[in-house]
């Protein structure tokens, strides 16, 4: 007989080293460990469904921790906008002055983009001043918090609403600390704005039928986007080609950049997906984040549909602070150019990002001169024929900005270029079809999801909503095991089973 102590024996040091933070694993949605703890974590915000305080606070913790796993003890830098903007929003409130108030969202402002400008920036502004002057800059150790980006942009849309009188201050501390850290859309949005979430805060806890479909449905086409799709194209197949361009042909370079835009589309909307769907589960209502992006027939309508959260911002809070389009049409395009100029900076600190939002900035510009031009109304949809060559000349106006999106270096964006025009070499197609057909049949199959009519995408969700409790949990547990089989190397065990 085998007792009990002899069964297994539990690695306590290995278990520790779970729980804390690990630089080389930050945790994410799709990590192993983040599913065993949301199982655990369900069942205690069950417990508390009736205490809505304590429920606040359990969840306000566990976003803290799941952001120290995600950066480590950075988590600070989360409660220090949260308690200074907090406060700066009160002050505002009590303050009649036009000038003073003005002064504390000024403050915010310098708070928020003064983090955010040294975590992220500080290495390449400096580097930018040392080429200016003719001296060299060797770069500071200087570690990026994960989210940062996220987490400033929303707390200062808090602030800049409530200097708009557009909504008021919280008067709960525990409150605002759950807005800003609600783990689901901290590290990676959608940027949740004020006056849609904090009105949700206080509600009873209730989960529908509807909302409860909606959310597994999100979770399972999020994590199958993000972990088996994009994920495994990356690894597989397009990371190859980009690290290395010239050592491919250009029929294979072109379907590396087509394999990168529909990579980083199922890696951001899978996550934002999933970040939707677990509110959902937990009674909270997001707006979506991306809305079949690639069926755009124009830069404007790309924009309309791409990271609508962030786009959003972009448009509430810097380009109509520019003055939008109530300043005349040059001023309106010189707006457009300098917000997707910041728009492209804020995706990272390096000129390939820079390039990027120029890129799009000036055809955002041109696109609303053609208008202009040709007398169409804003928002006017085109059709048929028309609208299909939209769709295909968009998409491949994308997929050429990914280009100097996902290369670091802008010469190895031109020799990829320059593979893809001058080697094509397009009888290399059915042998490179050959050698990466698991990787050709994903991409296939993701683009086919994509474009499937939204009609189909709806049909498919009302499926999964009326599926009973058993089949949503079979749907859910198939769809985690491949994950975990997928991602199995990112935990190794700490129970060792002996017989």
């Amino acid at each position: 007989m085998i007792m009990f102590d002899k069964a297994f024996d539990i690695d306590l040091v290995r278990l520790r080293d779970i729980f804390v933070y690990d630089s080389q694993a930050p945790m994410i949605f799709s990590s192993g460990l983040f599913l065993w703890l949301f199982a655990a974590f369900i069942v205690v915000y069950l417990l508390l469904q009736q205490r809505a305080t304590a429920r606040l606070m359990f969840v306000t913790l566990f976003s803290y921790y799941f952001y120290y796993k995600s950066s480590g003890t950075y988590f600070f830098l989360l409660a220090l906008v949260t308690v200074s903007d907090f406060l700066l929003a009160h002050f505002m409130e009590r303050t009649v002055v036009h000038w003073k108030r003005k002064m504390w969202v000024v403050l915010s402002l310098m708070i928020n983009l003064g983090l955010l400008c040294y975590f992220k920036y500080a290495n390449f502004f400096c580097d930018i001043f040392a080429s200016l002057v003719g001296g060299t800059f060797t770069a500071m150790d200087i570690f990026l918090p994960v989210g940062i980006s996220f987490f400033t942009f929303q707390s200062l849309s808090y602030t800049i609403d409530v200097y708009r009188k557009e909504i008021k201050p919280l008067t709960n501390l525990l409150d605002y600390a759950f807005y800003v850290s609600f783990f689901p859309q901290l590290v990676a949005g959608p940027i949740v704005r004020a006056k849609d979430f904090i009105p949700q805060i206080r509600r009873p806890l209730f989960v529908s039928d509807e909302m409860f479909g909606r959310g597994i449905f999100l979770i399972v086409s999020g994590l199958f986007k993000k972990a088996v799709i994009s994920d495994y194209i990356s690894v597989n197949f397009v990371e190859r080609i980009f690290d290395n361009p010239t050592l491919y042909s250009g029929v294979e370079n072109l379907m590396g950049v087509y394999g990168y835009a529909l990579q980083i589309y199922c890696d951001f909307s899978g996550y934002s997906d999933m970040a939707i769907g677990i509110a959902l589960l937990l009674g909270f209502h997001f707006n979506i984040n991306f809305d079949s992006p690639y069926k755009s027939a124009s830069v404007t309508e790309f924009w309309r549909r791409w990271h609508i959260s962030l786009s959003s911002w972009l448009r509430d809070y810097l380009y109509i602070s520019l003055g939008g389009n109530r300043k005349g049409k040059i001023r309106q395009y010189a707006n457009l150019v300098i917000t997707m100029f910041l728009g492209g900076l804020w995706h990272g600190a390096s000129w390939n990002f820079v390039l990027w939002g120029m890129l799009h900035g000036i055809a955002l510009a041109v696109h609303k001169f053609w208008m202009t031009l040709s007398g169409r109304k804003k928002g006017e949809k085109s059709h048929g024929i028309r609208r299909f060559f939209g769709v295909l000349i968009t998409f491949h106006f994308v997929c050429f900005c990914w280009i100097f999106f996902r290369n670091a270096e802008f010469s190895t964006s031109m020799d990829m270029l320059n593979q893809i025009f001058t080697t094509f070499r397009p009888q290399l197609f059915p042998q490179l079809i050959e050698g990466y057909w698991e990787v050709f049949a994903l991409m296939a199959l993701g683009y086919l999801l994509h474009f499937v009519p939204d009609s189909r995408e709806r049909a498919c969700t009302k499926t999964v909503i009326r599926l009973p409790l058993l089949g949503k949990a079979v749907l859910m547990v198939v769809m985690i095991y491949l994950v975990i089989q997928m991602k199995s190397s990112e935990i190794q065990p700490f129970i060792y089973f002996q017989f």
